[in-house]
Parts: C-alpha cells; structure tokens; sequence
C-alpha cells in the first residue's frame, strides 16, 4: 500500500473523531476542521514518513493541536494589535455584499478554473495580459483565449449580452462588483475596463 492510500484511510477511519476532539479544545466547529484537515495536508505531503508512524491517529492528533494553538496565538496577538489601535478592524465599516457582487461571484464559480483566473487577475486584478500569461504560465495567447471564453461565458451565466469584447457589461460589472465590496460600498461606481 502506497503512502497516500493510508492516509485516506486513516482519514476515512479518524477525521471525524479528530474533528470532534478539536472542537472540544478549540469551541469553535471550523476551526477545528480546519486545523484536522492542515493536519492531513501535512501527511499528504510526506506520506512515507506518515507510513512510519507508530500511531498515525495520536500523530496528527499531535499536529492539528499543534494547528490550533499556533493559529490561537496569532490570533491573540492580532486581536491586542486591534485593541491597542495599531491596526483597524478590515470587517468593521463593511457593508454587505450586493446582488451584483453574490451573482458574479456564483457566475465566476461556474468557469473553469484558468479562465476564472484569468478573468479574475486580468478584470478584477488589473494585471495586463502579458502579466497574467506569467502568473498562470501560459502563452499571450492562451490568456487573450481564456478572456474572450470567460466574458462570453459570464455574460451568459448574467443574462448579458456581450461581444466578447470588453466594454459597459460584464467586464465592467466585474469590477464594479468587486470594487464595491472591497471599498464596502455596494452603490460605488466603476469607471470601465480598458483593453490591454
């Protein structure tokens, strides 16, 4: 038996019991996923050595506290930044998500993953092509490629129509839609996208 295949069963045989434990120590349900399943991805990425364990539950029980406590303390220390008026609260003063923002967000989602990133890096991210061709490591083309598939297939998923090009409707609904939300005004206008 290779390594990754004994820790999808001792994931199948100990997550939920991990989880469990974690949430009794941590109080909080996600956290505790979260800290279970950083356990895992640590075994995942040596899982020779996770072979080796004697007890591969108390060991990433061992981990996922471990997780846990780090993240506790991190977050203690940014809270006292908080109080102590270093830094503010990126939460307070955020409005809520606008229909515009929820509805590319859930558009977004139904693209395959390079042309949603592609969209997102080029439309909401403001890198040129050439830029985003880099990022993803991929040709001019295959990004100008993805752009052109992804403004169709959002205007599409919108209700839109759009020719492919960018202009006052679904590029420039991206990233109104992204704009406000970061800015925490749903209502905050968005001059047009420029083609690069």
């Amino acid at each position: 038996m290779d390594g990754q295949q004994a820790v999808r069963e001792v994931y199948a045989a100990s997550a939920a019991r991990l989880v469990a434990q974690l949430y009794g120590v941590t109080g909080d349900y996600a956290e505790a996923q979260d800290a279970v399943h950083e356990a895992f991805v640590r075994a995942l990425a040596r899982p020779g050595r996770f072979r080796q364990v004697a007890n591969p539950e108390a060991w990433l029980r061992t981990v996922a506290l471990n997780v846990a406590r780090s993240r506790y303390r991190r977050r203690m220390v940014f809270d006292r930044l908080l109080r102590s008026g270093r830094l503010t609260n990126p939460d307070s003063g955020r409005a809520e998500l606008s229909p515009d923002h929820v509805a590319l967000v859930a558009a977004l989602q139904r693209l395959p993953r390079a042309t949603r990133e592609s969209v997102v890096l080029h439309h909401i991210g403001d890198l040129s092509v050439a830029e985003v061709a880099a990022t993803q490591n991929c040709s001019v083309e295959a990004v100008k490629t993805r752009l052109l598939r992804g403004r169709r297939a959002l205007a599409a998923h919108l209700g839109e129509p759009d020719s492919g090009l960018p202009g006052p409707t679904t590029a420039a609904r991206a990233k109104a839609a992204a704009g406000s939300a970061a800015a925490g005004d749903p209502a905050a206008a968005q001059p047009p996208l420029r083609r690069r």
